[in-house]
Formats: C-alpha cells, structure tokens, sequence
C-alpha cells in the first residue's frame, strides 16, 4: 500500500496533514467517511511521493494542483510523477485548486465516474 515509502516520507505526509490547503480540506469533506463508498486517505505516502488523497481498493489517486503546477517545469515533474506512480497500477485524476473551490460538483461527478470504470 506504501510501495516503499521511508519514514522521511511518512513524516512528511504527517505535515502536510495537519496543513491542508483550503482546495484539499474542501475535497476531504466529500470524499471522507466512505461518502463515495471507497476509503480515502489524505497524504498519503506511495513510494517516495506523497499523494493528496489515496484511495488504496480502487488503486486511484487525487492529486490537487495549485496554480505552480501550470509552471512548465512542475507541468513535466507532475507527468513524470504520474507516469511513475501508474507504474504501480495506480490511476491518478488531478483536479485544479479553481476546480475544487469554484466547481466542486463537477469534480465529484467526475471521481463518481471514474470510481464507476474502477470498481
């Protein structure tokens, strides 16, 4: 479930977890307590990543990207980290910080179908 992750790494998701974003903790009270019939955890070590929200029976990925990640660097370290990651067999859907704010029924009808083709 951890896929190698160091104790560096887990240490490292621990804080994050207690300093969500504003996006991030909007999301969780969706997705927490099994509301879409599947268990996610927030920051969750996978291998020497750390991903927003993990939801280990369905092997998918939520990944929340604030506007740096429309910076054409953190834009390929974003695609290197998700091909990595798929090489687990894990699916990963990313979601903008606007989209989570502004548009949040969009993005759960979107995780609705994709937990649909997963399951």
């Amino acid at each position: 479930m951890y896929y190698g992750a160091t104790p560096a790494i887990f240490e490292n998701a621990k804080l994050l977890r207690n300093n969500q974003t504003l996006s991030e903790r909007k999301l969780w009270n969706y997705i927490n307590k099994k509301q879409l019939g599947f268990k996610f955890r927030r920051q969750h070590p996978i291998s020497t990543f750390i991903a927003d929200f993990y939801c280990h029976e369905l092997k998918l990925v939520i990944e929340v990207d604030g506007a740096y990640h429309l910076d054409k660097e953190q834009n390929e370290n974003d695609r290197l980290r998700t091909k990595e990651i798929e090489e687990f067999g894990i699916k990963v859907v990313r979601f903008t910080n606007d989209q989570v704010i502004n548009q949040i029924n969009f993005v759960i009808n979107s995780l609705k179908k994709k937990i649909l083709i997963l399951k």
